[in-house]
């Protein structure tokens, strides 16, 4: 008598041990999507300061333009654009009153920092410096 495996056997290990990685690798890339997040809590929550200072001076946010908290095309400052250094764009969706408005929206493709989602997440904050809230709105899990 003959021990060993059949081919059959073998196969379904086999399957099994793809399935398992497929799940591990499409986990662990999310994983990997969802820390590159933090770059732009850490970025939005600067600019909801810089704009704080500038309120408390002012009394009005109507000053925390993007020009103001230093969003453009220059090297040293906020990407208003995708570029290589950073995953994420900015910009200022509104500033009136007491409240400010900024949104980083996730480099896709080649512009960015790569690799590149194949969509374009956003996450939001929403600030009312007088109410003192913050709200946070994302898409893709941000």
């Amino acid at each position: 008598m003959r021990s060993g495996f059949t081919l059959l056997e073998l196969m379904v290990v086999i399957i099994i041990l793809g399935v398992l990685s497929t799940l591990g690798v499409m986990q662990y890339q999310a994983a990997i999507e969802k820390s590159r997040g933090a770059e732009a809590r850490i970025v939005l929550g600067l600019l909801r300061n810089q704009c704080a200072a500038m309120y408390m001076a002012n009394k009005n946010s109507a000053v925390c333009t993007e020009e103001n908290l230093r969003i453009g095309l220059d090297r040293d400052m906020v990407p208003k654009t995708c570029r290589p250094t950073h995953f994420f764009s900015y910009k200022v969706d509104g500033a009136v009153g007491s409240t400010l408005a900024v949104t980083a929206t996730r480099c896709v493709g080649l512009t960015g920092k790569q690799p590149g989602a194949d969509t374009a997440h956003t996450l939001s904050l929403t600030t009312d410096y007088v109410a003192g809230t913050d709200i946070w709105l994302s898409t893709g899990g941000y």
